[in-house]
């Protein structure tokens, strides 16, 4: 059996190192922010090119912390796309704004920077651009939007630790950025956390009063805040995988060259990959016209498999009273009839690689021998 993610593997080479993070905080019993944070905090901001980092309980928090900190609110309108998880939609709605949709890059899938100007309205307030799979949206035209309109750019980049737009990372680009550390991002925690990067001290001040019940001292507060405050044995555990982002990173995209390799030709659609930018493959997604033909034969491989997201959530049920419908986003929707996210990891094998592919291939010309017939 080929898993789509090994984290029990990646937990082994470590394994001296986070155990010892984990021990040291049980130690100081700083198990609610403290000292081991504060310090993700000052690494990670420095990896990112951000002057300010704020430590969260996950990356959903960190959204809706970023937009409030923006001034977003009831009555505002937010800019994203469909196609992105339903926390980036989720996260707009909390503050009581309205998420209003464009439609994606047919070629990278993050949003079409062409179609943003045409939705702004007296009412926008944000854009949410979505870094999606590992890949930056095209930021340059989405920021000099946001610039001529007096908007705030806070970049999804929830799969995009690492992620490099004409050389600036994401996290350093739009007024704030925002990150998940869900166990299987390419920067996982051992359970949930988040972080909001920005350059801007004064929207880093009020994000880190809002994660604390907004205080600005203990039993003092000063806003209206949440208790949406980073633990200790993440930040330590995190501290401990940033060192190693880079050298995962690079893997990741080894191994995503060779899948480039060889699966060309064969009838799939690749990954593709903007000029001036660096892809850290949080997912390889593929297009397959025939996608549940090519599901069966990698079950029937044992080999795992994600979909990354088969309802655009426009077309959601949770969400269907923002009044959209079928037809509405179609390119959204016809990606998210086709895409198929194969198994990517640090850790796979070269041999891992090639089997996998081996199987897709296989899948294809069995339809294509098929149609014939």
């Amino acid at each position: 059996m080929i898993p789509y993610a090994d984290l029990k593997a990646q937990y082994r080479a470590i394994k001296p190192e986070i155990d010892a993070a984990v021990l040291r905080v049980l130690e100081s019993s700083e198990f609610i922010l403290g000292s081991e944070v504060a310090g993700f905090e000052e690494e990670f901001a420095a990896y990112c090119g951000a002057k300010h980092a704020v430590g969260v309980n996950s990356g959903t928090s960190a959204l809706h912390l970023a937009l409030l900190a923006a001034g977003v609110g009831p009555g505002d309108q937010v800019i994203s796309v469909p196609f992105t998880f339903v926390a980036t939609t989720a996260a707009i709605r909390y503050t009581g704004a309205t998420p209003v949709f464009v439609d994606i890059d047919p070629v990278t899938y993050t949003m079409d920077p062409n179609q943003v100007e045409a939705k702004v309205t007296p009412r926008t307030k944000a854009i949410v651009p979505v870094h999606l799979y590992g890949q930056t949206a095209d930021m340059d035209p989405i920021m000099e939007i946001a610039r001529k309109r007096n908007l705030v750019v806070i970049e999804d980049a929830a799969q995009a630790h690492g992620a490099e737009y004409r050389g600036h990372r994401a996290g350093a680009i739009g007024d704030l950025a925002i990150f998940s550390f869900y166990p299987g991002k390419n920067l996982g925690a051992y359970g949930e956390g988040g972080m909001v990067t920005t350059s801007n001290p004064e929207y880093a001040r009020v994000i880190r009063m809002l994660r604390d019940w907004g205080s600005g001292s203990k039993y003092h507060h000063v806003l209206k805040g949440y208790n949406y405050r980073m633990e200790g044995i993440q930040g330590a555990i995190l501290r401990v995988k940033l060192r190693y982002l880079e050298q995962w990173t690079e893997a990741r995209r080894v191994r995503a060259a060779l899948y480039d390799k060889l699966l060309e030709g064969c009838g799939v659609t690749a990954p593709r990959v903007m000029a001036d930018a660096r892809h850290v493959y949080h997912v390889y997604g593929v297009l397959a016209p025939q996608r549940q033909a090519l599901i069966d034969h990698l079950q029937l491989r044992q080999i795992q498999f994600g979909i990354h997201y088969p309802t655009p959530i426009h077309l959601m049920e949770a969400h269907a009273d923002l009044g959209y419908q079928a037809g509405d986003f179609p390119r959204s929707e016809a990606i998210a009839g086709k895409v198929l996210s194969l198994p990517l990891y640090p850790e796979m094998t070269e041999q891992q690689v090639k089997t996998v592919s081996s199987a897709v291939r296989a899948a294809v010309s069995s339809e294509v021998a098929a149609v014939r017939t």
